[in-house]
């Protein structure tokens, strides 16, 4: 069957987050889901099929990490949508040449989540906004981090993470965090933000996003993080309409705007790899 390996959050090959995309004809057992994004160890792998006409969505969705499923996953929703509005599809017994044509919608465990083609090759995702929840900082989360704490917050269900505001940008790119202590204070992670130090430069703030719990000491680009992101910096810059720049080595610019209960998030990606997975689930014959 087809596998794709694509580039999240950037226009370019080799930066923003990678995603394995697998388009099947239904979700066979969690197992093999599993072991597949075990094997593509990139921070997600996403699985989709086409729902029925007349369902509340177009395509059943869901993602997996190497070492678990989770509930939410932005760069691995728009890279299946790139594979589906910007190159042919497949699944695992069919192939076609189309592409999918205007918004997509997915039915996914948050809800259905909507990606929409906007004229510039971009894509906007319509995502559910984190509730905010000020909590005291958590004992030892400064030191597993190697930083001073402004504010904490609580980011809700589907996040699941605590978001941290530091001093400054200088701060969060510094960070070299001990990712054993981190996994001791959050559900899922921990997602590190500051002001940005020039708005000129093209971000409005600064983030990185830490997930050791689910296996990922640093995820490069993280969209479900921005949903969290985009409230918290949209009342303390006054704009409903930002540019998060998430710092990790490949990184990437994700542009948020706030529309109340839905996020929506809008970045592009690049298909780096398209191959063949070699195998349904039954050993490979020699």
């Amino acid at each position: 069957m087809r596998i794709r390996i694509v580039d999240a959050f950037t226009d370019r090959p080799f930066a923003g987050n990678p995603a394995g995309v697998l388009l099947l004809d239904s979700f066979p057992d969690d197992a093999w889901l599993q072991n597949v994004a075990q094997e593509v160890n990139h921070a997600e792998t996403a699985f989709a099929h086409p729902l029925p006409e007349g369902a509340e969505a177009d395509w059943a969705l869901r993602w997996f990490t190497p070492v678990a499923e989770v509930a939410m996953c932005g760069h691995a929703t728009l890279a299946t949508a790139h594979v589906l509005t910007s190159t042919s599809t497949s699944t695992s017994t069919s192939t076609s040449t189309s592409t999918h044509d205007g918004p997509i919608r997915f039915a996914t465990r948050s809800g259905v989540l909507i990606a929409t083609p906007q004229p510039d090759g971009s894509l906007t995702l319509d995502f559910p906004t984190a509730p905010l929840t000020p909590v005291a900082v958590p004992d030892g989360i400064a030191e597993a981090l190697g930083a001073e704490l402004l504010s904490a917050f609580d980011t809700g269900p589907h996040v699941g993470n605590l978001l941290v505001e530091l001093a400054d940008e200088k701060t969060v790119l510094g960070l070299a965090p001990d990712a054993r202590a981190l996994a001791r204070h959050s559900e899922r992670g921990v997602i590190a933000t500051a002001r940005a130090a020039d708005p000129a430069a093209g971000h409005d703030y600064v983030s990185r996003c830490f997930f050791p719990h689910i296996g990922i000491d640093e995820d490069p680009v993280t969209g479900s993080a921005h949903t969290a992101l985009a409230p918290f910096w949209s009342e303390r810059l006054g704009s409903p309409t930002l540019t998060g720049l998430q710092a990790s080595a490949r990184s990437g610019l994700v542009r948020t705007e706030l529309r109340g209960r839905r996020t929506l998030l809008t970045g592009r990606a690049v298909t780096v790899i398209d191959g063949e997975l070699l195998t349904d689930g039954e050993p490979l014959k020699p």
